[in-house]
Parts: structure tokens; sequence; C-alpha cells
């Protein structure tokens, strides 16, 4: 099986330790380079051209955002994707990093979710962190002015799944979902894991996962993420 080839581009030690150690126990991933600063992470990109780039949105030298908008514009032939990291979750923040080139946006302080944002990432696949899913659906769902800015985010916005028709999200209706099973759906469009939403609600890690799969198949939907734009856009949760 080919290894999905990382990078990482992060200045805090022990945020690239956690982030390295989350990688090396799972097979699917190799660490090809490490920079704690974006200078050296673009050498890394030039030289390496690693599957996927997890890059720090604060990196001291220059943001995340930055290195993203050089890394597309010097290197146009650069197959790297990249998957911004970050614990601001502003509004400006997020589609910067979109019309920057980014592919992906995912919270920092949530590990399991960024191995799975890093599969799908490399898959082809945008993947936004449900707790920032709604800024991005806002802006899809807006008519943005012709500018260069509001039509990379329109590009974002129709090769990801926030760009595909509508007409079964439109469709739910709240009596599919058990008002247990609205809850969780609640909690997760906050971005809140397995094991939050079950220490919140007062369940078992068990009976949570039992839910998030019955939520999945009543909203046919892939992936958490996937859920959670479903059902902000049916107006399910707020």
């Amino acid at each position: 099986m080919t290894k999905i080839r990382v990078a990482l581009i992060e200045d805090h030690d022990l945020t690239r330790l956690g982030i390295r150690t989350a990688l090396q126990r799972n097979l699917d991933f190799e660490i090809v380079g490490e920079a704690a600063n974006a200078n050296d992470g673009l050498q890394i990109l030039k030289t390496l051209q690693p599957d996927v780039a997890i890059v720090d949105i604060g990196l001291p030298d220059k943001d995340g955002i930055e290195l993203t908008r050089e890394a597309k514009s010097i290197v146009p032939s650069l197959l790297t994707k990249i998957l911004i990291l970050t614990l601001r979750d502003s509004k400006e923040a997020v589609l910067a990093a979109f019309a920057a080139g980014a592919d992906s946006y995912c919270m920092k302080d949530k590990y399991d979710n960024l191995l799975e944002a890093v599969r799908h990432t490399h898959n082809g696949n945008a993947w936004i962190d449900p707790a920032i899913a709604r800024i991005v659906l806002q802006q899809a769902q807006e008519n943005p002015p012709a500018s260069q800015k509001a039509s990379q985010t329109n590009q974002f916005a129709e090769k990801s799944e926030f760009g595909n028709s509508k007409d079964h999200e439109d469709t739910i209706e709240p009596y599919t979902l058990t008002e247990r099973e609205l809850e969780v759906l609640q909690l997760i469009v906050e971005g809140c894991s397995n094991a939050i939403i079950a220490e919140r609600l007062y369940i078992t890690v068990g009976t949570v996962k039992t839910h998030v799969r019955n939520i999945l198949n009543k909203l046919c939907a892939d992936d958490r993420t996937q859920a959670a734009v479903r059902a902000l856009r049916s107006g399910l949760v707020g």
C-alpha cells in the first residue's frame, strides 16, 4: 500500500511532536520533511513535493496563508495539497486561506479530525473542520462581487461538497432524526469529538458512535463534515 507522504510545517515544538506522533502511529502516513518556519517549509515543498503539507497558519516569519500563496504561485506544477492548521476560526482567516489556494482547513486541537482531514485532502477533496463549516457554507450561498478573491472562493465552493446540488439537503425533515440524534448532530456541527459529545450528553462513547452512524445513514452523508453541511443547509440545526 502506498503511503501518503506528509510534510509538517509548524513552529511550536510540542504541537509538531504531537502531530508527528499521531501520524506515525498510522501506517497510512509517512513524514518526509519538517520545518519550523515558512522559508524552510517552502524549500521542502519545492524539493520534496509531498502529497500533503500540514501548514500552521501562525508561522514566525510569515503566516501559513502567505506561504500557501507563494507555494502555489512560485511552483505552478506543485501537486502538493495544502492543509491549513489553526486555532483561529474567524471568517476572514478561513476565506483568506482558501483564496490563497489552500485545499483544506483543520482546527489544531483535534488530532483525530486531522488524520481524517489528511486522507480527504490527499484524495482531492476539500476538508473543512465541522466547527467552521457554516462559515464556508454561508460564503458559498452568497452572491459575491466579481473580484479575484470572490472568484477563487467560488471555485473552491464548486469543487467541494459545498457546491453540490441542494436537492437532498432541502428535503430533509426534522422528524427523520430522533431528539437525541439532533442533539448529537448539533454538537457535531460545533466540532465536538465523540469523547466531548459523550461527556456533554452523559452517555458512553460507544453510544455516541451509534448515534453518529445513524445520523450519517439518515442524512446520506459520507462523513461528519458532510453531515454538518447538510444539517446547516436544511435548517436541522442552527
